[in-house]
């Protein structure tokens, strides 16, 4: 605990379903690279990186000194009823690397903002409230975000301005699609549409919203080419695609520079948000521009790719390229995702290890089936804290251990979380069978 009592101050004023991570919740005061300083002066690898927020580390100078620049000008905030130079060569930038044609973009503060606006523009296009959303899905904390998120734990409220119908999410060790055969699974996944289609459905439906990779959902994600399997139907109904690339985009997964292009489609629609900002609040919503110029009224969004988080943004993106850290995903990923599945694969209480590149999650179950163990995840958990590594937790269940360092990671830094995870899984699997 801090000499201040923070853990006190923080519980006395603000709210209980606000969690804290750890047992003994940690004070971060500093940081650098892929490392950060605890109150205390303990040093930790960071593989969460703010939620994979922090997508270039921390305390990266041409980052630091883009932002410096901005101050120096004394302009912080305008609003958009200006012209800002940074915003408009981000979304330059942002609307060739979509790889959506005729791109406009729209930039919020969040990943929420960025969906809610992305089903703004939806239903405005289609006229229609009707969305399509996916099992074990999560898409943010507001009204209609939180009315998309198929996952009952942060969905705070059973009210909906929205009328949802559900499609089975391709999770490989449960539900309906996992007890197929992987070749019919896609085939099974289009039959799922057309009857939800035909049976909760009523005339046009505005839109499907899904993610590549479910990050909230532990990282469990369908088959390559699930996204076209169900493109090809949307199409023969005209409705609209969103990828929420809140977590996957941004070269994370090392095979693709946005998770939807391992699917062989392009989106009508996708969001971003988290990376791009490196810590600065930044994100927004891409799509071809006779979707995104749907919305028949006025709008702007004050603190949405203001000059400060723009001038990050654009020194991130230009880093991002630069060093080619898609690439850097790919390798060092391979470092982390065949190393776990070689060292604690096979043991029985882990039921997978899964993810692409920097993006990783192990699932942990009860030996003997496919029970979760939210119990032995968290004993994992708190035991890569004292190891000194931070790691993240989630899945439906709360059974996952996620992983999604900075996609600056040296092959070194891989290694050596790699032992500490390894040690962690086989001392507190060791410690529970006893």
């Amino acid at each position: 605990m801090t000499s201040d009592d923070l853990l006190a101050r923080h519980r006395a004023v603000l709210p209980s379903w606000m969690p804290l991570y750890y047992a003994e919740p940690l004070e971060l005061v500093a940081g650098e690279g892929r490392r950060v300083t605890d109150a205390h002066g303990r040093s930790y690898l960071d593989f969460f990186g703010g939620v994979l927020t922090n997508m270039i580390g921390y305390d990266v100078p041409e980052i630091r000194e883009a932002v410096q620049r901005q101050l120096a000008t004394g302009i912080v905030h305008s609003s958009t009823l200006y012209l800002i130079r940074q915003q408009v060569e981000l979304a330059e930038k942002i609307a060739r690397v979509s790889g959506i044609p005729d791109a406009r973009v729209f930039f919020t503060n969040s990943g929420t903002e960025a969906n809610e606006a992305a089903l703004l523009v939806a239903t405005n296009h289609r006229r229609s409230h009707q969305i399509l959303a996916v099992r074990n899905s999560y898409h943010g904390r507001s009204y209609a975000a939180m009315g998309v998120t198929g996952n009952r734990g942060w969905s705070a409220s059973a009210l909906n301005p929205l009328q949802v119908a559900w499609l089975h999410s391709g999770d490989r060790l449960r539900g309906l699609l996992a007890r197929l055969d992987p070749a019919d699974r896609l085939d099974a996944a289009a039959e799922d549409l057309r009857e939800v289609l035909a049976t909760q459905t009523a005339g046009d439906v505005a839109c499907l919203i899904a993610e590549p990779i479910q990050g909230v959902g532990g990282f469990t994600h369908g088959p390559d080419g699930l996204f076209a399997a169900w493109k090809k139907i949307l199409d023969e109904h005209g409705i609209l695609l969103i990828s929420d690339e809140v977590q996957t985009g941004w070269g994370r997964t090392g095979e693709h520079f946005w998770g939807y292009q391992a699917h062989g489609v392009t989106p009508d629609l996708l969001t971003f948000a988290k990376g791009i900002g490196n810590g600065f609040a930044l994100a927004g919503v891409v799509g071809r521009a006779e979707v995104l110029e749907a919305v028949p009224a006025i709008s702007f969004s004050t603190f949405g790719g203001n000059p400060i988080s723009t001038a990050a943004g654009n020194a991130v993106l230009d880093y991002l390229l630069d060093h080619d850290l898609q690439g850097n995903a790919a390798r060092v990923g391979a470092i982390l995702g065949d190393g776990l599945r070689a060292a604690v694969g096979e043991l029985p209480s882990v039921a997978e290890v899964r993810g692409k590149g920097l993006m990783l999650g192990v699932e942990f179950v009860r030996p003997g089936g496919n029970e979760p163990d939210p119990a032995l995840a968290t004993a994992v958990f708190e035991a890569c804290r004292e190891g000194g590594l931070l790691v993240g937790k989630g899945g439906l269940y709360g059974n996952v251990v996620r992983m999604g360092p900075p996609l600056t990671l040296t092959e070194e830094e891989a290694r050596e979380g790699l032992a500490i995870l390894v040690e962690a899984i086989r001392t507190s699997v060791g410690q529970v069978a006893a």
